[in-house]
């Protein structure tokens, strides 16, 4: 997050809203993106898998490699995140004159907060998302997080 908030805040984001063109192709695939992400959400309420839960460890836990590669693919592979740190914080940083790198550390601080946070708030929210209806409520509230978003974006590209 803290690469992508600093290519924003150096200016990537300002040359990509300069060519208006690549603004609507990066709308519309991150439109579609989360469009697809709200419906397999949206999927899963109505059609829950009664095993999906959290569980630590144990053998269906996956390996540390496996986890790095699936954060790495949601990072990278995610139109959304260029949309809201890249251009989004960009353009919000180039507003600031000067103080453009001060907002993006403290972009990237708020960042490493809201990381930290969801992290830890896992392990404390454990117990109740072991439960499969916690799942169930968790993406019927992703899913229409994320239809909402996509549709914004779509139909502004």
């Amino acid at each position: 997050d803290a690469v992508l908030i600093a290519l924003g805040v150096a200016g990537v984001g300002a040359v990509v809203t300069a060519w208006p063109a690549a603004l609507t192709a990066v709308g519309l695939v991150g439109g579609a993106f989360l469009l697809g992400y709200g419906f397999l959400a949206a999927r899963r309420v109505l059609r829950p898998d009664p095993s999906a839960a959290l569980t630590a460890g144990g053998p269906e836990a996956g390996s540390a490699r496996r986890a790095v590669l699936t954060c790495l693919a949601m990072t990278w592979l995610n139109p959304h995140v260029y949309l809201d740190t890249v251009l989004l914080l960009g353009s919000l940083a180039s507003d600031r004159g000067d103080l453009r790198w001060a907002f993006g550390v403290g972009a990237a601080l708020a960042s490493l907060g809201w990381f930290f946070t969801l992290g830890f708030g896992a392990r404390l929210l454990s117990g109740i998302l072991s439960r499969p209806k916690a799942w169930r409520v968790l993406d019927g509230l992703v899913a229409a997080t994320m239809l909402a978003m996509g549709g914004m974006l779509v139909a502004g590209a």
